[in-house]
C-alpha cells in the first residue's frame, strides 16, 4: 500500500503534464503554403475541392489567391457555402493600372481589396445556365453586378466574360477574364 501511494504523486504529475502538452498542428496546401485554422486546414483527397482549392490548384489563379490571403477571405470561402465565385485569371490583374495589385497588397488597403474581392463573390451556386441577358445578381459586398450575354458568351458589367465554369463542393466557380470594380461609393 505504501508503494501505491508513494507513486500516486509521480502518477499525477504525469497526468498534469500530459494534459499541459498542447501541439500545435498545420497542414500544407497542393502549393506548399501552411494552412492553420478553419475549413481550409481539411484534408479531403476523395471530394471536390472547394472554392478556394479549385483556385489554389490553378497555375492561372495565383494572384487572386494571394489576393484572398492578403485580405483573410480564405477561412471563409472555404465553409460549407453555397458561393457563386468569379475567379479573375491573372492575366485580368494584369491589365489592372501599373501598381494596382500592389498597392491593394499593402495592409493599410485590406478593407479595399476585401471590397473588390467581395464584389466577385455571392452567396449561392449559380450553374453557367442560370444567367439571363439584363439580370442583376448581389454580391457579398453589397453591390451588384450586370448580367449580359453576348454572341452566346456570358459577359459581367460589360467588363468580364466567363471563359470556364468549374463545380466545387460548396459552389461554383466562374473564371472571368477581367476584374470586377465595385462602384465608387457616394
Amino acid at each position: 500500500m505504501k508503494k501505491i501511494l508513494n507513486l500516486l504523486p509521480l502518477l499525477l504529475l504525469l497526468i498534469l503534464v500530459a494534459c499541459n502538452n498542447k501541439t500545435e498542428t498545420t497542414k500544407e496546401d497542393t502549393t506548399g503554403n501552411n494552412l492553420t485554422g478553419g475549413q481550409e486546414a481539411v484534408k479531403d483527397d476523395e471530394s471536390k475541392p472547394d472554392v478556394v482549392k479549385v483556385a489554389v490548384g490553378s497555375k492561372d489563379h495565383t494572384t487572386l489567391v494571394a489576393a484572398l490571403k492578403q485580405a483573410e477571405l480564405v477561412t471563409s470561402l472555404s465553409n460549407a457555402g453555397p458561393f457563386t465565385v468569379f475567379a479573375p485569371i491573372n492575366a485580368a490583374f494584369d491589365k489592372l493600372p501599373a501598381g494596382t495589385v500592389d498597392n491593394l497588397m499593402k495592409d493599410e488597403n485590406k478593407a479595399d481589396l476585401q471590397n473588390i474581392l467581395q464584389y466577385h463573390v455571392t452567396t449561392s451556386a449559380l450553374k453557367p445556365d442560370f444567367f439571363k441577358d439584363g439580370q442583376t445578381l448581389g454580391m457579398v459586398n453589397g453591390d451588384n453586378i450586370t448580367i449580359s450575354i453576348k454572341d452566346g458568351k456570358v459577359v459581367l458589367n460589360n467588363s468580364a466574360t466567363i471563359v470556364a465554369s468549374i463545380q466545387a463542393s460548396n459552389g461554383m466557380v466562374h473564371v472571368i477574364d477581367g476584374v470586377l470594380l465595385p462602384p465608387a461609393k457616394k
